[in-house]
């Protein structure tokens, strides 16, 4: 996986996304993106999918499993869910689903602002090597990588940009 040439253009990826989400996302579904990729991507989805959808931001960093253990990490960013949680369909979003904890936290952290009636999970990437039971109902790509690796999401300007790194 080290070759460039095999990742995935993120734009075209995105837009894969989108159009999968198109004639399935609830009109007036929130998006809710995990900080900071998932951020990017939910902001652009709501612009591309038909409907209302107000947008809010997660911040995992108190809700992780490891916070004991490794503590804070720097950057964190302030949760904002500018809307009415209890009773709405959520579309979770991340770039890149690997083990599952990020969005266990997520979802963690969603349910301590309401009860929503229904929680999607839409990511740009679905990596594989799952440690938790957790499926995304969205996918823009599957991509095999060695566990040495991580895939990252990048940001320049508006476009969105996939890069590897060592683990």
């Amino acid at each position: 996986m080290s070759d460039p040439t095999e990742i995935p253009d993120a734009e075209a990826t995105l837009a894969a996304l989108a159009e999968r989400m198109r004639a399935a996302v609830a009109f007036d579904a929130a998006f809710v993106g995990i900080y900071s990729g998932g951020a990017w991507i939910a902001d652009r989805l709501a612009t591309m999918i038909p409907g209302e959808h107000p947008v809010g931001y997660i911040d995992v960093s108190f809700y992780r499993d490891d916070y004991a253990r490794s503590g804070l990490k720097g950057g964190a960013k302030r949760s904002e869910l500018p809307f009415d949680v209890e009773g709405a369909t959520i579309v979770l979003v991340d770039d890149v689903l690997y083990t599952g904890r990020s969005v266990r936290a997520a979802v963690n952290e969603l349910f301590d602002y309401g009860r929503p009636a229904r929680v999607e999970l839409a990511v740009l990437v679905d990596r594989g090597g799952r440690e938790l039971p957790v499926e995304a109902t969205y996918c823009g790509s599957r991509l095999a990588v060695a566990r040495g690796l991580s895939i990252v999401l990048a940001k320049d300007g508006e476009r969105l940009r996939f890069g590897v790194e060592s683990a």
